[in-house]
């Protein structure tokens, strides 16, 4: 299976420097919106269950 990576999207939308859980979250969302190269990390998308966030 092929990694699609969206290069010109990770340009421009780096992680914020020592981000917190929110940005954390906010990004990753956009992030699968727009690129598939990863899945969510599993801590991460635990913790979004657990605010009701779909993703």
């Amino acid at each position: 299976m092929k990694t699609l990576i969206n290069k010109e999207w990770h340009e421009t939308h780096r992680m914020p420097q020592n981000p917190t859980l929110d940005q954390r979250i906010d990004w990753h969302l956009e992030h699968s919106k727009n690129c598939r190269c990863r899945k969510i990390p599993g801590k991460l998308s635990e913790e979004m269950k657990k605010r009701g966030i779909k993703f």
